[in-house]
């Protein structure tokens, strides 16, 4: 059975669930128990005798025995006591629920499963069948599941231009599920590449990969989907944290950090205080390596970034516009990276590459240098794959075709010996850094469709431009109403003056 016929027939059965009110979403998470438990059981024979830590009383065989009620009250304890167990199995099984009420429906789900030798489909078919599920999952925009999935063909431009080398780390503090580490595992792996030795192969399975990922279910559907790629074993440690990257300082440092971490102001944390209100002064990090304390959570992630990395090692950061022109704290964090990095280049995304409505973001990539003092910035290319440019989800998805200029122009092999175009320029660090607020926010081709309505963009195309401006338009206010007084709080604190 061939990829694709394998994920419509899996798929196909949450569409009998949704009458339940089972979503993608919850479809998915029981699939991911589900699948994990066939391929512990299947790992657990001959010829591989794995030791999978799945306790008998609470195995594949023992679902597959039971029908009807017996069965859902067996997979109701099955997910209570893999959860309680350590390492990888306690991951996936992390307060896991039964989402599926309909005994006879769960029994469906696990004869469909059982059906399957999955070991015998090999990685790419396992891999490429639950990255579908992902993809199919993020397309379902009233879930919000697509702020965890950054376009596919984004992540191979930016692997093949980073181009990460065997025996290195990569890390990811917001891995979302897992796209970056899929994206260079496929890279080393890739047909052409020098074939891996044994020592490599083992490297790269189990000691390669580091994110951290602080929702419970996504951090799940990550370990899932790269132990379907063979990253990870099944008996081993999670290489994913579920914790909040930002709260303390790197406990090691790595060679690649590719990183597209979540947009919006908000901090993850809310802290309350005796009186049973929210701290707004707690929604910070008090880090002592940070160069500046602010509240906006992509300014933060990228000073962790920098803190990532090893000497020398290189970022590929997914950011958003404020990030590049913003006052205050933004401008004092550019000038110090400017400085103590090499940033080199920005590519100026285009809009209607995310599931995230109203997203305008950029690929910063730079090199960790030492604190020496010096400026290490030379100078920075930019990459203007926005003006002109129209996507859309569904009718002009980003393909890695439209992508293959900035890899060519980004030169991989030399970046030191790049070539200028109509899209791509070099901006001296001297020169940046004497705009104001030494904004990277930089545009300089004409937008053809303010002069000629001729050259306005289709109907569909346009409408989600104008849909995306108006959730950027929102998104902003209500960061600017996030920071405010509620009110009540208001008018308390006037009538108390009064």
């Amino acid at each position: 059975m061939n990829t694709s016929t394998l994920v419509q027939k899996v798929w196909n059965f949450c569409h009998t669930l949704r009458d339940d009110g089972v979503g993608y979403g919850d479809y998915l998470e029981q699939l991911t128990y589900l699948l994990f438990l066939k391929l512990a059981h299947e790992y657990a024979q001959e010829p591989y005798k794995r030791d999978t830590r799945v306790p008998p009383s609470h195995d594949w065989a023992s679902l597959r025995a039971r029908t009807g009620e017996p069965l859902e009250a067996h997979y109701l304890a099955t997910l209570h006591v893999l959860g309680q167990q350590p390492g990888m199995l306690g991951a996936i099984f992390f307060k896991a629920q039964n989402k599926i009420q309909d005994p006879a429906k769960l029994s469906r789900l696990v004869q469909l499963i059982d059906a399957e030798s999955w070991i015998s489909l090999g990685a790419d078919t396992k891999g490429d069948l639950y990255e579908g599920l992902l993809q199919k999952n993020a397309e379902d925009t009233k879930s919000g599941a697509g702020q965890y999935f950054t376009p596919r063909p984004l992540i191979e431009a930016i692997v093949a231009c980073v181009r990460p080398q065997p025996m290195k780390t990569i890390a990811d503090p917001a891995c979302g599920t897992g796209g970056f580490f899929l994206g260079a595992y496929q890279w080393l792996t890739r047909p052409g590449a020098a074939t891996l030795d044994k020592r490599q192969k083992t490297f790269l399975r189990d000691k390669t990969f580091f994110g951290h990922e602080i929702v419970p279910n996504t951090r799940r559907m990550c370990l899932m989907n790269l132990f379907l790629h063979d990253i990870g074993a099944v008996d081993g440690e999670p290489a994913i944290d579920r914790a909040d990257a930002l709260v303390t300082e790197p406990k090691q440092q790595f060679d690649y950090v590719l990183a597209n971490p979540p947009f919006g102001k908000k901090s993850s944390m809310t802290i309350t205080n005796e009186e049973g209100e929210e701290d707004r002064e707690a929604l910070t990090y008090e880090r002592q390596d940070f160069w500046e304390t602010t509240s906006n959570k992509q300014l933060n992630f990228l000073q962790h970034i920098v803190s990532m990395l090893k000497v020398n090692g290189q970022a590929a950061v997914v950011l958003p516009d404020n990030v590049l022109f913003e006052g205050g704290a933004g401008e004092k964090i550019r000038r110090k990276l400017l400085e103590t990095c090499d940033v080199h280049t920005v590519l100026r995304l285009p809009t209607g590459i995310f599931y995230a409505q109203g997203v305008k973001a950029n690929v910063v990539f730079f090199d960790a240098k030492p604190k020496d003092g010096e400026i290490h910035t030379r100078g920075v290319w930019f990459y203007d794959l926005r003006t002109n440019r129209h996507f859309t989800l569904k009718t002009r998805p980003l393909k890695l075709d439209d992508l293959q200029d900035f890899i060519t122009r980004y030169n991989p092999e030399n970046r030191h010996l790049r070539q200028a175009s109509e899209r791509f320029r070099f901006y001296a660090y001297d020169e940046l850094i004497e705009r104001d607020k030494a904004s990277l926010d930089l545009f300089w081709l004409k937008d053809d469709s303010l002069d000629n309505l001729d050259d306005l963009p289709p109907p569909d195309v346009l409408q989600q431009e104008i849909i995306e401006h108006l959730e950027a338009a929102l998104s902003a206010f209500r960061d600017v109403a996030a920071g405010l007084p509620s009110f009540a709080t208001t008018a308390a604190t006037a009538t108390t003056a009064a």
